[in-house]
């Protein structure tokens, strides 16, 4: 395997990992802004009560996107194992 391929393959397998992950972290970031916001007003210091929701949120988030996620990984797959000969003659 060649440089330009293994590059190629890293850089693939890292934008479909930063794919998936992206909409549970904006999730994530945006239920936690929401909760510190709602402490600040009220002056409630629970800790529980900023990671409940955004744990449930990010479980949401996941269980709502799991048919594109698993789309998105089969696609990946796919396509590694097509392209897996062409790797292997690169080198």
């Amino acid at each position: 395997m060649d440089q330009n391929a293994l590059l190629d393959l890293g850089k693939t397998t890292l934008m479909t990992a930063l794919a998936i992950v992206t909409p549970a972290l904006i999730v994530g970031m945006t239920v936690g802004l929401l909760v510190s916001f709602f402490q600040t007003i009220t002056s409630l210091q629970e800790q529980t009560l900023t990671i409940v929701p955004k744990m449930l949120a990010v479980v949401a988030t996941l269980l709502l996107l799991m048919p594109w996620i698993l789309g998105t990984l089969k696609e990946f797959t796919v396509s590694l194992f097509e392209n897996l000969a062409a790797y292997g003659k690169a080198g």
